[in-house]
């Protein structure tokens, strides 16, 4: 089955959940226009369906391979990817002033879609790049900007993120990899870090390696972390690569799914100690790597739509074509497509409106980044910045458990058929799997939401979304039509079961945390489920009135799937959430009753 990229409905967000021509209203997004954004976009497609679609089922039965301290990837890979950097597309949202394209989020995120659903192994190697770019731009001293950025960002050279550690998985505070201070003012770098991906590959030149290790002396815990940069070659001063520094990849993981990326453990200073250079201050590694793992969790946030699309579009096809059973309504005297029957339909509006709920929930969330960065009212941004620092664990968190349950869908539409691997449909549900748990485990997206964007204001952010939710249900109503005052209703019930669980997590995070913590996931998928809902809200909205419009870009058969999809998200979606504020409101008691040795 060939990937067909869903641009229509990306330009649908952009122009009416992200607002991309607010967004070229900001300085420096001038030229970033709803016109620019649908050529950016279809261009995009073009490359992701015809050069990476082809590559992604070759990845997962030829993964890349490790030998003698290398590894090769898929075949096709490196001639991809040489193609990807030669077209721009690394540098599309990074700044002019070292090579990049310097075009908004709202419409690097869309891009980032499809990338990830054309190839998700291949999607992997830029993801950590873009990181690894976000954060030496932020902290870096000018002479690393100089020698590493604009490599990275034409593509020419890649970045790793290097935080875990045998001992040290999420709990950064035990990590132990040493940096020595040399004369020179560089840092001998020694210690292992596991699951670097692409810690080692032959598709770009050099790599960079972003390494959390600890100065001698530094103070315990995750206060005394710093952040090193360690080129896999050095780079002499006119650019040119130099020696092998002393880091080796000594195996990469054998994985259940994303088989063509390679996850590597990798060792430092085997003959001494690698070569490093710290970025910004000593000890505040941690505060530095964030930078590159929010802006991973967006990402894979955004991976876990794009799989889902994937899932969707080829269980969409095999549905078409799979002829079993006569409907039930007796409206064909033989056997059928599988699409005919109701069944099949419910799995397949569940795949869509999840997904194209998730796209609009990242696509707000990307426009919330635009205006924290680039709107010139400091108060525009500070409102955008803690919009967006809200949304990126609903991003991360709901997109990537949605996409487990779709991707599960999926396979159950091809039926028998979906459980043998040549059918290609498995290969979906086994990628997805690592999207709850990579760059932070849901669990952890979730104790973020309770503790750091619910309990810390008292609800208050959470409490000032409800408010403009509950404007998006009085548009609703106002419209008179049927189904959006159907959608009004079930978003306020949705609504309602929000705030009373935002007033229970802050209610309880300090005076009893196993009970706000013992929701936290729950919390985080009900979160997450509204935020989306509002957005399929505003998206009927838009829907409506560009009905009977004859719009140039957006054909009424599109605005009439939408206005169905987003009904079904109400009926369908919305509907759960009450159910999950009861789970969480009462439920906390039996879920920390049972004694430990009674497991």
């Amino acid at each position: 089955m060939t990937y067909k990229a869903p641009v229509q409905d990306m330009l649908f967000n952009m122009r009416h959940v992200s607002d991309i021509e607010a967004v070229a209203q900001m300085p420096g997004f001038e030229d970033a226009g709803f016109d620019t954004a649908q050529a950016v976009l279809e261009e995009c497609a073009k490359f992701n369906e015809e050069v990476l679609a082809p590559l992604n089922w070759e990845g997962d039965i030829n993964p890349s391979a490790w030998e003698n301290f290398e590894v090769k990837t898929t075949p096709g890979f490196k001639e991809a990817f040489k193609l990807y950097g030669e077209a721009g597309w690394q540098g599309l949202q990074h700044p002019t002033d070292f090579g990049g394209q310097g075009l908004p989020k709202t419409i690097g995120a869309a891009c980032g879609e499809m990338l990830n659903s054309a190839n998700m192994s291949f999607a992997l190697c830029p993801l950590l790049t873009d990181g690894a770019i976000e954060a030496l731009i932020t902290a870096a001293s000018d002479e690393l900007k100089t020698t590493y950025l604009e490599k990275l960002i034409t593509g020419q050279w890649t970045g790793t993120m290097n935080l875990t550690e045998p001992q040290a998985g999420s709990d950064l505070a035990l990590v132990r990899t040493k940096a020595v201070p040399q004369a020179d003012g560089s840092y001998k770098i020694s210690g292992t870090k596991i699951y670097i991906t692409y810690g080692e590959h032959d598709m770009a030149e050099n790599i960079v390696h972003l390494v959390l290790a600890r100065v001698e002396g530094a103070p315990a815990g995750v206060k005394g972390i710093s952040l090193f940069v360690v080129p896999k070659f050095m780079v002499n001063d006119g650019g040119a690569l130099g020696a092998r520094n002393d880091v080796k990849c000594v195996s990469i993981e054998h994985k259940m799914g994303i088989k063509a990326s390679p996850t590597a453990v990798l060792q430092f200073g085997d003959a001494g100690g690698a070569t490093g250079f710290l970025v910004g201050e000593e000890n505040r590694g941690l505060e530095y790597m964030f930078i590159m793992m929010n802006a991973a969790r967006y990402a894979v946030g955004v991976q876990g739509i794009a799989i889902a699309e994937r899932a969707y579009q080829k269980a969409v096809t095999y549905a078409r074509d799979r002829v079993q059973s006569r409907p039930v309504d007796g409206s064909m005297n033989q056997s059928a497509p599988i699409i005919h029957h109701p069944d099949v339909k419910r799995m397949l509006m569940t795949m869509r409106a999840y997904t194209e709920g998730c796209r609009a929930l990242a696509a707000s969330a990307a426009g919330a980044f635009d205006a924290a960065h680039a709107h010139p009212d400091a108060a525009v941004r500070k409102d955008n910045k803690a919009f967006y620092e809200f949304m990126v664990p609903l991003v991360k968190g709901f997109s990537t458990e949605m996409s487990l349950e779709v991707t599960s869908l999926g396979v159950q539409v091809h039926g028998g058929m979906g459980f043998i691997e040549e059918t290609g449909a498995a290969q979906y549900y086994r990628d997805a799997k690592i999207l709850t748990i990579y760059e932070g485990t849901t669990a952890i997206q979730a104790n973020d939401l309770v503790g750091r964007k619910t309990a810390r204001d008292g609800g208050a952010q959470a409490k000032a979304l409800a408010a403009l939710i509950e404007a998006t249900e009085q548009a609703l109503t106002a419209t008179g039509n049927a189904d959006a005052v159907v959608y009004a209703q079930r978003l306020a019930a949705a609504r309602e079961a929000f705030v009373e669980v935002v007033d229970f997590v802050a209610a309880n995070a300090s005076s009893n945390p196993n009970a706000a913590f013992a929701g936290s996931v729950p919390y985080l998928m009900l979160t997450g489920n509204v935020m989306a809902g509002w957005q399929m809200g505003r998206a009927m909205l838009a829907a409506l009135s560009l009905s009977g419009a004859n719009d140039e870009v957006f054909a009424q058969s599109f605005v009439d799937a939408k206005l169905v999809t987003t009904r079904f998200y109400a009926d369908h979606m919305l509907t759960k959430v009450p159910s999950l504020r009861d789970s969480i409101v009462y439920g906390a008691d039996s879920v920390n009753a049972m004694a430990l040795d009674a497991f």
